[in-house]
């Protein structure tokens, strides 16, 4: 097995152990939604649906990328992407740099779309791959899942604690900008894990990217599991150096408000520790146009496949379907607009970062 592919297959099982995890707050407990007693419509009226990048959804949730570039990822990704085309939802797969390095792993990945031919597909780079690749390179990503759009990923923590990690980010954004216009598909600027600000999303929107997946802080914690990597390879100085930033980002109630007060407009992906239909429900009332979900679906695919993956979800579209309805909203529209009360730890940022103003659209 190829060091890369070894990497990955680390990543995948260290992120099922709760190290992995439960580091940080999400902070969506401090967003709350208005409770209508008389909410003026059935729940049978209340239509999930919306659209995004030109793709229409049955409900404002995406799968996460994960994983790819190794044998078990074959069977977790075609799982996954069973669930979703059956579901009118969407995925992403992880970083294909393995598969562009070497073309043999290129069917763990192109698994997805053989199993999901309508499902809204997204494809994964690294940031910092940016400067290695060209246009064509990256054109090969896409059509290797014949993807919908191509996520390019800002790890910066994460790559300060990988054994192997590159932290090279400078020219970063003039190369995503010559992507952004060059690149046959829409480009959606991901983090990793640790939030995007203001700042970042006002570079991002500059240098074109079509959309912004926020991937905050409250999820699964790449620098707990790039520190145990470490400490499982001898290296107990990045260890404990991973345990020192476990809680570094922005958490994903935060990163939301951070984007939307720098770009009204650009498409909003909230993910990051988003695990039910109430935690999509938050995130859309919030300022998010979807709501990204990872680890649970990664864990009832390796649990009981797509049946289990399918029963997940379907039961997160339920309840953010009962959210909406005890909000009074009838459609994703109309849940954008409801009001939200900011309380604890979230106010305190939005009132310091000049952030409330994000909460008012139109």
């Amino acid at each position: 097995m190829r060091p890369i592919e070894r990497r990955k297959v680390e990543h995948l099982l260290l992120s099922l152990r709760l190290a992995g995890e439960g580091l940080g707050d999400t902070l969506l407990g401090d967003v709350h939604l208005i409770h209508r007693a008389a909410p003026e419509l059935d729940l049978e009226d209340v239509d999930t649906s919306t659209e995004f990048l030109g793709h229409e959804f049955e409900a404002p949730i995406i799968v996460e990328g994960m994983t790819g570039g190794f044998d078990l990822a074959r069977d977790v990704n075609a799982a996954i992407a069973s669930a979703v085309e059956e579901l009118g939802l969407g995925m992403g797969v992880g970083s294909q740099r393995a598969a562009l390095e070497d073309p043999e792993l290129a069917d763990t990945f192109r698994v997805v779309r053989e199993a999901a031919p309508t499902a809204f597909v997204v494809g994964n780079i690294g940031a910092a791959q940016l400067l290695e690749y060209d246009v064509e390179a990256l054109e090969r990503a896409v059509e290797m899942v014949s993807a919908d759009a191509m996520a390019v990923h800002f790890n910066p923590l994460q790559e300060c604690v990988q054994p192997e990690g590159e932290p090279r980010f400078r020219g970063v954004i003039e190369r995503l900008r010559n992507v952004c216009s060059a690149l046959s598909k829409p480009v959606i600027a991901k983090e990793t894990g640790c939030g995007f600000s203001r700042e970042d999303a006002t570079l991002l929107v500059s240098a074109g990217v079509s959309a912004i997946d926020v991937s905050g802080l409250g999820g699964t914690s790449f620098a707990a599991i790039e520190g145990l990597r470490a400490k499982m390879m001898g290296d107990r100085t990045l260890y404990e150096m991973s345990k020192t930033f476990a809680g570094w980002g922005l958490p994903t109630a935060v990163s939301i408000l951070e984007v939307r007060s720098a770009s009204p407009d650009v498409p909003l992906i909230a993910s990051g520790g988003i695990r039910s239909g109430l935690d999509v429900a938050k995130a859309i009332a919030l300022g998010a146009d979807m709501a990204g979900i990872g680890l649970p679906v990664l864990r009832f695919a390796l649990e009981g496949g797509a049946e289990a993956v399918k029963r997940y979800l379907s039961r997160v579209m339920r309840e953010l379907r009962v959210a909406m309805f005890l909000a009074g909203a009838s459609s994703v529209d109309e849940l954008k607009k409801k009001p939200v009360v900011l309380s604890g730890a979230l106010l305190q940022w939005a009132q310091q970062r000049g952030l409330l103003s994000a909460l008012s659209r139109p």
